[in-house]
This record gives structure tokens, C-alpha cells and sequence, in this order.
């Protein structure tokens, strides 16, 4: 019997080898309490754009416009309800490979007085792939007065981990969320740029106060480190903290504040173990000078995109943290107290992998799913 035993572990771990080998991804599967989703009433999933190539994130024009951007390198525009055929021109040359492409889209907070937009995606040089950002302003459907913002340093051969989401701060700073890029040992290195998040003014200056992470080290554009692949980003609009999340490994997907010149603690210590093996990561939980979550998934959901709920379309939502996970194709409400996640909930079902959130000017939230941008309308 046990050699039985010990043959059916021998071709179960096998099979999973072989999977991953073929690109299947493998999940340990939630309990009943944990993968509970509720059916919202009331709203209703309203679809206003659908055929997109792996869209990414969404911006909101002051004249009504949506821009999404699409993984290959394409910047869309959806227009009264339309998705527009001609994409916007003049997008840098963006590398496709794995998890990169073209990424996140963002509006300067003073848009309507300077006109400049942003975009990350990733580029390709003698060394490898990284991310970039320019600023740039949309004239006539086209990108014009392009200025190149941030380049990461080293660009690497690996496809995956790239992070990429930005945003201003209530000061209007901006930051850029990167990640380990699969070598896990660099986001403890602060002389680049891998595994950190990133503070610059809006031109791509380094602010003077940045925080110095070593006593060898000035400033540089890191503002913390530690990071595993953060794919969230939100300003809470009540206390001025930036929130993030990333994704753990099989396992440990966090939320954390931003401070200083903290460290987020990856690969040092982590929820998350080893895939397919389970066996441990690091030191363990917790290490003196490195940071805890605030919130964190055992099993991981795979986090991306994240917005605070401000307006009124739906009252009992106000106040509320909602994530897209990619792994339960399903939109997560955070309700808080303060700085604390106290409950969690999970809408709708098998929307598609959720790639991003967001609020829109109109008071409601949109959704990135698959190849879909979806609108939350209230149905009553």
C-alpha cells in the first residue's frame, strides 16, 4: 500500500510538471466560506466595448472618451457607446512578450489645463525587455510632444512580473509600481530598479526628498522596495495613502500602504510558498524592518487593478476597495474600517479575467474583463 501510495504522489507531481511545462496554470482550490460569490442586485454588467486584444487598463477624457489600451501596442478610444475602428497614433514601439506590452493609462490630475496623458509598456534593448513611460498629448486621435519619463535599469531577458501601474498622489508626485521580473533576489537590491516602486515628479525628475534606502546610496527614483509584482495601485482619496496590492506566489497575494523607504520584505519573507512543491520561501512571515500586509489572500485570487468607490451610484458601495482578480474571473469589495480591510465579498461570476477597475466621471465603475470593457450600471 504505501508504495502504491508513494507512486500515485510520484505521477500526481508528474502531471503537474507537465502542465506548467505547457503553460496550464494550477490553483489550490478555495474552500466553500472563501469561494462564495454573490449575485449583486440591482446592477447590472453592461458591455460598451467587446473584441479587444488583452486590454489592460482604462482613462476617462474629459470630453467623454475612454481610452484603453491593448497588450500588442495599441491605444483605443470608445466613443458614445462605440468602440472606434482607427487606434490612436503614434504609440512608441512597444515589445509584446508574456506579461508586457502596452500597459497602463493615466491623466495627469491637471489634464484639462496641460493636456498630457500617460502610458507604460514595455520596450526592448541590447540587454532585454523593461518597462517605459512617456507623457504625451492627444491631438487629432494621434500622440504628440512625446517625452520619454522613465526607463527601467537593467532590462532583462525574462517575460513576466512587470508590474506597470502608475498614479499621481495628492502632492502630484508620480508613481510607478515594477516588478521582480522573476528574479526574485533583485527587489532586495536597491541600486535598480527591479521590485521597487518608483517616485518622480511629472517630468521624470527625482524628487529631492526621496527617501534614501541605504546609508551608501542618495536618492534615487525608488521609493520603496521588497515587491514581488504589484498590478494595483489606488490613492485613497480620504487619507492621501497610496494603497497597492500584488500578487504572491501560490499564495500570499498582499495589500499594503506605501511609506517611505519601507520594505515590503519580498522574497524574504512571504505567505506564499513554492509552486507546484509548496515548500517554503525565504525566512518565513515575518522579519524585523520588513513590512506586513495589511490584507492578504491564502489562496491567491491574482490581483489586478484596484479603485476606491467615491460616488453615488450605488450607496451602499461608498467608502468600499474593489479589486479585479484575474484567477476567479470576479470583481472583489474590500468594505474598510480606516486602514483595515474588515470583510470581504465577491461579485458577479465568470465576468472574465478582470484586469482592471475604475471609476468613472459619471459616478459608476468600468470594468477590464477579458476582451471586454464592461460599465456597472445600476438597474433600477
Amino acid at each position: 500500500m504505501a508504495k502504491l501510495m508513494k507512486a500515485r504522489k510520484l505521477i500526481l507531481f508528474g502531471l503537474l510538471l507537465l502542465l506548467a511545462t505547457v503553460g496550464v496554470a494550477i490553483y489550490m482550490p478555495l474552500s466553500a466560506e472563501q469561494a462564495n460569490t454573490t449575485t449583486v442586485k440591482n446592477v447590472a454588467l453592461k458591455a460598451i466595448a467587446s473584441g479587444l486584444a488583452s486590454p489592460w487598463s482604462v482613462a476617462f477624457l474629459p470630453d467623454g472618451k475612454i481610452l484603453v489600451t491593448e497588450k500588442p501596442g495599441r491605444l483605443r478610444v470608445i466613443e458614445h457607446g462605440k468602440l472606434l475602428a482607427a487606434p490612436v497614433a503614434g504609440v512608441p514601439i512597444v515589445e509584446e512578450i508574456g506579461q508586457g506590452g502596452l500597459l497602463d493609462v493615466v491623466l495627469h490630475p491637471n489634464y484639462r489645463e496641460n493636456g498630457w496623458l500617460y502610458l507604460t509598456y514595455t520596450a526592448k534593448d541590447h540587454q532585454g525587455v523593461g518597462v517605459e513611460v512617456i507623457r504625451a498629448k492627444l491631438q487629432n486621435n494621434q500622440l504628440q510632444q512625446q517625452e520619454m519619463i522613465f526607463t527601467q535599469r537593467p532590462k532583462l531577458q525574462k517575460d513576466h512580473h512587470f508590474g506597470s501601474r502608475i498614479l499621481f498622489d495628492q502632492q502630484g508626485y508620480l508613481y510607478i509600481t515594477l516588478g521582480d521580473r522573476g528574479e526574485q533576489e533583485r527587489a532586495q537590491v536597491i541600486s535598480h530598479h527591479i521590485g521597487k516602486v518608483i517616485r518622480l515628479h511629472d517630468d521624470g525628475r527625482i524628487p529631492k526628498d526621496n527617501p534614501v534606502i541605504s546609508p551608501s546610496e542618495q536618492s534615487t527614483e525608488a521609493y520603496t522596495f521588497g515587491h514581488r509584482n504589484v498590478q494595483g495601485a489606488a490613492l485613497n482619496p480620504w487619507t492621501g495613502k497610496i494603497w497597492t496590492h500584488e500578487h504572491g506566489p501560490q499564495g500570499g497575494d498582499e495589500i499594503n500602504i506605501l511609506q517611505a523607504g519601507v520594505n515590503y520584505g519580498w522574497p524574504v519573507i512571504t505567505y506564499g510558498v513554492n509552486y507546484f512543491i509548496g515548500t517554503k520561501i525565504g525566512e518565513g512571515t515575518h522579519k524585523a524592518g520588513m513590512a506586513q500586509p495589511i490584507y492578504k489572500w491564502v489562496p491567491s485570487i491574482a490581483p489586478s487593478g484596484m479603485t476606491f468607490y467615491t460616488g453615488d451610484a450605488y450607496p451602499s458601495w461608498k467608502g468600499q476597495l474593489f479589486v479585479g482578480s484575474l484567477k476567479f474571473q470576479t470583481l472583489v469589495k474590500l468594505k474598510l474600517d480606516g486602514d483595515k480591510v474588515v470583510s470581504e465579498e465577491r461579485l458577479f461570476k465568470n465576468v472574465g479575467r478582470v484586469r482592471d477597475v475604475r471609476q468613472g466621471p459619471d459616478g459608476l465603475l468600468y470594468m477590464v474583463a477579458d476582451d471586454k470593457v464592461f460599465q456597472l450600471k445600476p438597474a433600477y
